[in-house]
């Protein structure tokens, strides 16, 4: 049997009310441990140890809270093998791109551990005479945060990293599917110059902990990555409590390819895009919109580059993609390749079940073809190793195509010509806009989000995230005259 492994409870690891299983999904065989669900009256001691010693770290001096954040950067950075090899372990992702993630959360921590000495007011005289005004911001108190599984470590670092820069508590929920990768980030912030209770983590079922985290009034700001569904259920739990929402939600994102873009570019922009992280990513580029002027050639190369991507075991060498996270995930994916077959689309290659030396749930790369934009598998997030092309006969369309979606996370174009990739940038409805790129991956110093459906409250990451994880105070101070 697997270790088991606790809670982080208003300072003490602790048991649960009873255990989820963690297994590989690159092998079924391979028990990663035992992990704890939290029971109400543990959410309770958290939130109500939160509260405390939010007024105790928003206390301590600037550098003092720098070193924090720079020392479980830097132990992410330099651990980052180590803890990408247990990330896609227990997540799937490559090895490469396990050991990215966890090196990238790193730079979160570190970022905002500068962030720490850069917390400027403003100030300015008042209308009235003799008057000085003072603006400045201040922490928003107990923050409860909702991470995804596809990036258990990346996407839950850049909202902790903020939310403790800026002086807050944090009660940190992940998702049960990726429980490692949070006691392994959990164990390194447990350990730093903190009061004990501002952090917490508490491991277990959202309709459970996670229902009762969102409608607590002990909790001042909540910020989730996940679906669309539930994001608005927050946000109804939320209104009643009047209490802060940062959500971020599901996207159907578009690469448009261009006659006059570089064919062979764009199949590596969208190999990468669509079946990166087994296209598990909130950043996928499932919608291939491509100009009739270059389908044919395009759709030849995408479908020869999809057929020899390497998909194995997540810790094998040259693995490109890896399992799914779990058999839920699996079937649900499967579930659509025959919605997009019923719907009339092609499925040129892949789409499949396979099987490799150790049990796992894993997927071949799918593309469609001959689709439209009406179609489910065009109107849905998949979030699966799934593309559908969709073929278009002129700029015009394709950017109007790219806007026919209730989400709006990223969408990119491939092109050459200045002046479309101008009013590409300016008429993509969507929070973020490659020209010549994939759809997915970002910089962590500049603000993430996206518009519909996508994201809902102030932006991720950068100095964009204070506007979530702070309140703003304005000071009238009587001057006086000199005597």
């Amino acid at each position: 049997m697997g270790q088991s492994q606790h809670n982080f409870i208003a300072g003490q690891w602790v048991a649960g009310t009873g255990e989820v299983e963690n297994r590989n999904p690159s092998d079924l065989s391979d028990l990663i441990g035992l992990y704890a669900q939290a029971s109400s009256d543990q959410l309770e001691q958290a939130l109500d140890a939160a509260t405390s010693a939010q007024k105790e770290w928003a206390g301590y001096g600037m550098e003092r809270k720098q070193a924090v954040l720079m020392s479980i950067g830097n132990e992410l950075m330099a651990r980052a093998e180590e803890l990408g090899t247990l990330l896609s372990r227990e997540e799937g992702k490559p090895l490469a791109e396990g050991k990215g993630e966890v090196f990238r959360a790193g730079q979160f921590f570190t970022y905002y551990a500068a962030e720490c000495l850069r917390q400027l007011g403003e100030n300015a005289d008042s209308v009235r005479p003799n008057i000085e005004v003072d603006v400045r911001r201040e922490p928003i108190g107990t923050v409860a945060i909702i991470s995804p599984w596809n990036f258990p470590t990346a996407t839950a670092s850049w909202k902790i990293a903020p939310a403790l820069a800026y002086g807050n508590a944090v009660i940190w929920k992940p998702a049960n599917v990726t429980p490692a990768s949070a006691v392994a980030l959990t164990e390194i912030i447990s350990r730093q110059d903190i009061p004990a209770g501002l952090f917490s983590l508490v491991m277990g079922a959202g309709r459970d902990v996670g229902q009762r985290l969102v409608e607590s009034p002990k909790v001042n700001a909540i910020s989730f990555t996940g679906s669309v569904p539930v994001g608005k259920g927050i946000a109804t739990a939320a209104v009643q409590n009047l209490t802060k929402v940062q959500l971020e939600m599901g996207s159907k994102n578009a690469l448009a390819v261009m006659d006059d873009g570089d064919v062979d570019l764009a199949v590596t922009l969208a190999l990468g895009g669509a079946f990166g992280g087994s296209g598990q990513k909130c950043t996928a580029s499932s919608r291939l919109i491509v100009h009739a002027g270059v389908h044919d050639a395009f759709v030849e190369k995408l479908i020869k580059g999809a057929e020899a991507m390497k998909v194995d075991h997540a810790l094998a060498g040259g693995t490109q993609i890896g399992p799914v996270v779990s058999e839920q995930q699996l079937n649900e994916n499967l579930a659509y390749v025959d919605l997009g077959k019923s719907e009339g689309a092609e499925l040129a290659c892949g789409g499949a079940r396979v099987e490799r030396a150790t049990e796992g749930y894993y997927m071949t790369p799918g593309v469609f073809l001959n689709t439209n934009n009406n179609m489910r598998i065009n109107r849905e997030e998949m979030f699966a190793p799934l593309a559908a092309v969709i073929k278009v006969d002129s700029y015009d369309e394709a950017i109007a195509t790219v806007n026919d979606t209730n989400f709006g996370l990223t969408a990119g174009i491939v092109t050459q010509n200045l002046a479309r990739a101008t009013h590409f940038r300016r008429n993509a409805r969507t929070g973020v806009v490659t020209v010549n790129l994939p759809t997915a991956g970002t910089d962590y110093h500049v603000p993430f989000g996206g518009r519909g459906d996508s994201s809902y409250g102030p932006r991720e990451q950068g100095t964009y995230a204070k506007e979530f994880y702070t309140t703003v105070k304005t000071a009238y101070i009587a001057a006086g005259t000199p005597a």
